[in-house]
């Protein structure tokens, strides 16, 4: 699966929250998710977990700039992540926790994140699909940096275990 990626610094989640409902999106809900990153010789793998959520292995390559970006990702349940990587051979890198507000506008899944020790995030997250293609996931969170741009502070590039990895001191890996 593929999606388009923005993520940026989250200044101002009332005024956020606001703009969500101005273009009629839909509040999903708010999630606690625990990720779980592990080391990869190639491509990312984090395992999801929130509660009364079934476990979620999240494989994915993207690269790391601020600008809008594809990520090809697969999700896979605990059996096939079993299957994929077996259950020992795994280790593992850091834990990241969040607090995230889910909204959909179209196709585009925006996160109103609190990051344990890192601070808020907003994310566009644009699902390329038959129906909406990769120009029409671009123009579609191009769209909403421009109208979400008064809430918003500096984009960022990483993901957040190499953000948190930086905070600790620690090297990419």
């Amino acid at each position: 699966m593929h999606n388009i990626e923005f993520k940026a610094e989250l200044r101002d989640l009332t005024a956020a929250r606001r703009q969500c409902k101005v273009l009629g999106g839909q509040r999903i809900g708010q999630l606690q998710q625990t990720d779980t990153y592990y080391k990869l010789v190639d491509g990312r793998l984090k395992k999801r977990e929130a509660p009364g959520e079934p476990t979620e292995w999240i494989f994915y390559h993207r690269p790391d700039r601020v600008t809008p970006k594809m990520s090809n990702y697969s999700i896979l349940s605990e059996a096939q992540a079993a299957r994929r990587w077996g259950t020992k051979g795994l280790r593992t890198w850091l834990t990241v926790t969040k607090t995230r507000e889910l909204w959909m506008i179209g196709n585009v899944r925006i996160h109103l994140d609190q990051v344990d020790g890192l601070g808020r995030f907003i994310e566009f997250e644009a699902v390329v699909s038959r129906e909406f293609d990769v120009q029409a996931c671009h123009e579609a969170v191009s769209t909403l940096r421009t109208a979400f741009a008064v809430t918003m502070g500096e984009p960022v590039g990483a993901s957040y275990s190499d953000l948190l990895a930086q905070s600790m001191g620690d090297q990419k890996g």
